[in-house]
């Protein structure tokens, strides 16, 4: 969708319905007044790193894609922690990151900065109201357990119910103004710091960074956004191959998440834990020169906008000039595909029968 296209009405910010997430942006600051003590840091990034990791291993690498297994406890017990990040529930969040494989970048992704900019990308399409449903065709193999449809539907629980504990811990500590300072900078100040760590993998990680893999999208590899994000941050290795628990392709690249979903196995927590072939590390690597598709897209895009944005000054010239360019995309697109190796389907999304 050009920028200059008309706004859906279901696709406009629902402000009334945003108020809560205007709410806890301003809430950490109330800290100011209650005061800090040493183990609101240690709150913060208890709750930071363990529910970061709860939607990167579980959310992500478990719901979404499949690439390990575990019993229905423990993918309860993972789906409720994932659920106090305040990111809805695992198959809202999942089935959503599906569809965003499915079509990256194409006109019906529904987070991408190429077609819709950054601020939809990174927060706008949560705002509206288009995706309040989960789209549970898209998450048969996990819709079916009703214990996860139900934390799902009452995806509120979790999050409060942790708010709660956080509040109430700190108060057997140090009592009422060192239990409001836990809740107001331990809890919701690592809330908004989870949304929008989360949030920049949809954003700045198809903007920002290199790419090893030529993709069909404008994936890249980013280890600032690795070491915030739990490993999540090498994305354009997770686009290459997204079958795969391990998103770090290359012994120095730093992957949190993958170590714990390791860790979990070796206790019998988790099992079949998959990771990259080996010959999938050398396929379609762009310094061996395979045609970037992903990244021609994006620039025959952005002239595609250029031009939209000088319909003003072009009149009706306009209209012919931009039939030719989108003649001349599409019979272009058709040779890079005819010549490149990237013809062959993509990687599943979601794993096995996903």
């Amino acid at each position: 969708m050009s920028e200059t296209a008309a706004i859906a009405p279901e696709e406009r910010i629902s402000w009334a319905s945003s108020i809560p997430f205007a709410v806890m942006h301003m809430l950490p600051f109330l800290a100011i007044l209650t005061g800090l003590r040493w183990w609101d840091a240690i709150i913060f990034f208890v709750l930071y790193y363990v529910r970061m990791t709860a939607l990167t291993a579980g959310y992500h690498r478990y719901f979404a894609h499949r690439t390990y297994k575990m019993n229905r406890l423990m993918q309860f017990l993972v789906a409720f922690t994932g659920g106090a990040a305040a990111q809805k529930g695992a198959l809202w969040w999942a089935g959503h990151h599906r569809h965003h494989h499915k079509y990256s970048d194409q006109p019906e992704d529904i987070h991408s900065p190429v077609q819709r900019g950054f601020w939809w990308s990174h927060c706008g399409w949560i705002l509206c109201r288009k995706y309040d449903a989960t789209p549970v065709e898209l998450i048969p193999d996990f819709n079916k357990y009703p214990e996860l449809r139900f934390i799902n539907k009452f995806h509120l629980i979790p999050p409060i119910a942790l708010g709660i504990a956080t509040f109430f811990f700190s108060f057997a500590i140090g009592g009422w103004a060192t239990a409001w300072g836990s809740l107001l900078f331990g809890f919701f100040g690592s809330t908004v710091v989870l949304y929008h760590v989360t949030f920049m993998i949809n954003s700045l990680a198809h903007v920002y960074g290199s790419r090893r893999f030529a993709t069909r999208e404008t994936s890249r590899n980013n280890l600032i956004l690795a070491l915030l994000a739990g490993g999540e941050g090498w994305h354009n290795n997770h686009h290459h191959y997204m079958a795969s628990a391990n998103q770090a392709f290359r012994w120095w690249e730093i992957d949190t998440s993958f170590y714990v979903i390791k860790l979990a196995s070796f206790v019998g927590l988790v099992s079949d834990v998959r990771k990259v072939p080996k010959h999938m590390m050398e396929k379609h690597l762009l310094k061996n020169g395979e045609a970037d598709l992903g990244m021609f897209e994006q620039h025959w895009h952005n002239a595609l906008r250029a031009l939209e944005n000088a319909q003003r000054k072009t009149g009706e010239i306009y209209v012919e000039r931009k039939q030719k360019l989108d003649e001349l995309i599409a019979l272009t697109k058709a040779k890079v595909e005819e010549i490149s190796s990237l013809g062959s389907p993509p990687e599943p999304a979601g794993g096995d029968g996903a």
